[in-house]
């Protein structure tokens, strides 16, 4: 190697590591504050879903009315902070005057927080990987609505942690039928089936509904026989 481009490629490696060392006390702060205002909320549920999705779409109006019923049963609403589903879990908690919070994440498109966003209860991470620890720590459920890469992302990470046993068994609610069952038949069919990959009790931590009485009821169900706590 040219002994130039040598140097030049160790330089830049050197102020890459320095970069690192000071990123870590911006995770840190990130952490700290989440977990600071996260803790004084009390018990929550995060609704998940995509930030694309439009007001007038049935999964919009959906999202708000799980929102709404679920802040009259007591839980605040977490959501991703951002446009589309986010957005009309957010506007849901504060048409029942629920605490409503969002987790927002710096993005160069798409990401923008919401209007609906208790301003007490919003938060802005840099990194991906800090805001879903708020996600995981602290809701005592999880809703899953249609959605992209992210939400997906969101949908393993949540189910790999309650099959590891990592955080408390938790609710994970799927909601949507038509948008879901393709991929739970292909989890049931390949995944378990013929690769052996999950085992057949996996996949009971999974619901699946298409209406907010349902998503509610198995929510009231769930918390008169399990305690509300933060998950780790």
């Amino acid at each position: 190697m040219n002994s130039s481009i040598k140097n030049l490629k160790e330089r830049d490696w050197t102020e890459t590591r320095a970069h690192s060392s000071w990123q870590i006390f911006k995770i840190m702060a990130e952490f700290v504050e989440g977990f600071e205002k996260l803790a004084k909320i009390g018990p929550c549920i995060s609704i998940f879903g995509s930030a694309r999705t439009k007001p007038g779409n049935r999964y919009y109006d959906l999202a708000q009315e799980i929102a709404t019923k679920l802040a009259d049963e007591g839980f605040g609403i977490i959501t991703g902070g951002g446009p589309g589903v986010m957005e009309a879990a957010n506007k849901g908690a504060q048409v029942a005057h629920g605490k409503s919070v969002g987790a927002n994440i710096t993005l160069p498109h798409e990401q923008h927080a919401n209007p609906y966003i208790d301003p007490e209860n919003s938060l802005n991470f840099d990194y991906f990987f800090v805001r879903k620890v708020m996600f995981t720590k602290y809701s005592q459920g999880f809703v899953m609505m249609p959605g992209g890469f992210g939400t997906m992302d969101e949908f393993f990470e949540v189910a790999t942690l309650i099959q590891t046993k990592k955080m408390e068994e938790t609710p994970m609610v799927l909601v949507g039928r038509e948008y879901w069952s393709g991929l739970l038949e292909w989890i049931r069919n390949v995944m378990m089936e013929k690769e052996s990959n999950i085992n057949p009790q996996d996949l009971d931590l999974l619901q699946l509904f298409d209406t907010a009485d349902e998503v509610v009821e198995y929510f009231r169900v769930f918390y008169t026989t399990n305690k509300l706590r933060p998950n780790f």
